[in-house]
């Protein structure tokens, strides 16, 4: 049987529908393809005919007995959630001030004050944090010449979530991205999202402090401090294609 072929979640309502009369001992082809509901987009002769295939009581016994598993995982899995949910109750308002945060989800939000807590007295500043963090590069350098940029040891768990949510913030409309793109363009996209990363955690210890929600400074923010940078660098662009420009202020 290919039911993959034509289901993209087996372990989902069709799926676990048809892999039940599987292991209840159904193997008609039109039987099983019935049990599936009409969201899927395949037809029921597509499915029918990606469900032929010859089932013995073998078969039968090792999905019931994979089934069973799946469920007692997924149990566990639910208790262990709702006992998380428990311990996070004292800390629901930070949770809410961080998923404001772009990139930033409620799993990841759990994990951030799991690793740095909500008092933020404990970091004499944001800078203190980042460093325990692991995301600034370390102090590497002899006489005037830097050895290394590599990152210091730092908290793993918070490192890790910090950064797969600076990639997803990267891809929002909205400063993260600006930043990320500005810094890629000159060091590569790794770089970029460890200073984006950081960027998410100093956001996150100023909120903390404060008690204040994220607030975005926009797509444009880099381009409206670095004007003159900004401006330097267009003319140099349009001067290397052979062009020649003379600026003037608006009036």
């Amino acid at each position: 049987m290919k039911l993959s072929s034509v289901i993209s979640d087996v372990l989902g309502q069709s799926g676990r529908a048809i892999l039940d009369a599987i292991g209840a001992g159904e193997d008609e082809p039109k039987a099983l393809a019935a049990r599936a509901s009409s969201r899927v987009k395949a037809c029921k002769e597509v499915l029918a005919e990606a469900l032929q295939g010859r089932i013995r009581d073998h078969h039968s016994f090792m999905i019931r007995s994979h089934l069973r598993l799946i469920d007692a995982i997924r149990e566990e899995v639910a208790g262990i959630d709702e006992r998380i949910g428990e311990h996070l109750k004292p800390f629901r308002g930070a949770v809410e001030l961080l998923t404001t945060i772009p990139g930033i989800s409620d799993i990841a939000a759990h994990v951030l004050l799991g690793e740095i807590g909500d008092d933020m007295s404990r970091f004499p500043s944001a800078g203190h944090l980042v460093s325990w963090a692991g995301l600034c590069p370390r102090n590497d350098e002899s006489a005037g010449r830097r050895r290394s940029t590599r990152l210091r040891a730092g908290a793993p768990w918070l490192k890790t979530v910090l950064v797969q949510a600076a990639w997803a913030a990267s891809r929002k409309k909205d400063s993260f991205k600006a930043q990320f793109h500005r810094i890629s363009m000159r060091r590569g996209p790794k770089k970029a999202v460890v200073a984006v990363a950081a960027s998410i955690l100093t956001a996150a210890y100023y909120m903390l402090q404060r008690g204040v929600l994220f607030e975005d400074l926009g797509a444009n923010h880099f381009d409206r401090r670095d004007k003159d940078k900004v401006a330097k660098r267009l003319i140099r662009r349009l001067e290397e294609l052979g062009l020649q420009v003379e600026v003037k202020a608006a009036s």
